[in-house]
């Protein structure tokens, strides 16, 4: 089932239903050592095999193989910040999957199209990024639309769930985009849908379900919506206790700095103090430094308060 984490695309692989296993034993093997690199962050090395494996899949004519391996190149250019190179990788793939009759509302075709997305938001190609993301939103929306009507025997509700997974996905990454470019409302709708789909499919336990309902908080809070945003950010931070969340320490932090918006200055002191323990604890340098300068601005102002 898709995960609705990606947006951030460093998660290698997504694509559908291509799969390795129709390759043989041989190219089972060189996805085995490329994912040792990856896992090893031996970034060049995973390239050199998917160059490899493009080589093999062209002299076979194995067009499964070829677009698989054209993601692949495509995810580790992106994870590489080679965001030219991603495009393009991108664009092959989906160029082979539409010349072999798949549909444009495939979801294998809608994952690419969300992951240039991506890369053009990340190049400022905002015209672009834009066309992306309502491409993606307005085609899954008509697909799932559709589905109200078909029985489980014609549609599986493992492929119905993962529609709508990729759709939470799609609206998730948008609405970071929006928010990145201060469009604060339509970047509240995005992360309220988003939030129900998790939850509906995943449960509000879900890790993801806790990192939307931390984000929602987020884009309450920056527009001054404090009481509705300490409600999310409240309980994200008890979901993510409970569940012992790898995030806890963000979300702890986010918390804190809401409670600091909304002057509850001693409360607010306290959850930062949590949330640093946390990041020591797991080492994470970063979070550590930024959440002693959000303590460092709250100290100023409490003094400027009095």
């Amino acid at each position: 089932m898709l995960d609705l984490s990606d947006a951030h695309l460093g998660q290698l692989p997504a694509s559908s239903d291509l799969s390795w296993l129709l390759l043989g034993r041989g190219w089972n093997a060189e996805l085995l050592h490329w994912e040792l690199s990856i896992m090893k962050g031996e970034l060049e090395e995973a390239e050199r095999i998917l160059h490899e494996a493009i080589r093999l899949s062209h002299q076979s004519d194995n067009k499964r193989a070829i677009i698989y391996t054209y993601d692949l190149m495509a995810n580790l250019a992106f994870l590489r910040g080679q965001l030219d190179s991603a495009e393009k990788l991108f664009k092959a793939a989906m160029s082979f999957l539409l010349a072999g009759d798949m549909k444009q509302d495939d979801n294998a075709i809608i994952e690419m199209s969300l992951k240039l997305a991506s890369i053009y938001a990340a190049q400022n190609q905002h015209k672009l990024a834009l066309a992306g993301y309502e491409f993606c939103i307005l085609t899954l929306d008509e697909k799932i639309a559709k589905y109200k009507d078909l029985p489980e025997d014609v549609l599986p509700a493992e492929e119905r769930a993962n529609t709508y997974l990729l759709l939470g996905l799609c609206l998730d990454s948008y609405g970071r985009y929006l928010l990145a470019n201060k469009q604060l409302p339509r970047a509240q709708r995005m992360y309220e849908r988003a939030l129900q789909i998790s939850k509906e499919v995943q449960g509000e336990t879900h890790p993801q379900t806790v990192v939307l309902m931390n984000d929602l908080a987020t884009v309450l809070d920056a527009q001054g919506l404090y009481d509705e945003a300490y409600t999310h950010g409240k309980r994200a931070s008890e979901l993510a206790k409970q569940t012992e969340h790898p995030e806890e320490h963000m979300v702890l932090n986010n918390l804190a700095g809401i409670l600091m918006h909304k002057e509850d200055f001693l409360q607010a002191k306290q959850v930062y103090k949590k949330a640093l323990k946390q990041a020591e604890l797991k080492g994470d340098t970063a979070s550590r430094q930024h959440i002693q300068e959000e303590l460092a601005e709250l100290a100023r102002r409490r003094k400027h308060s009095n």
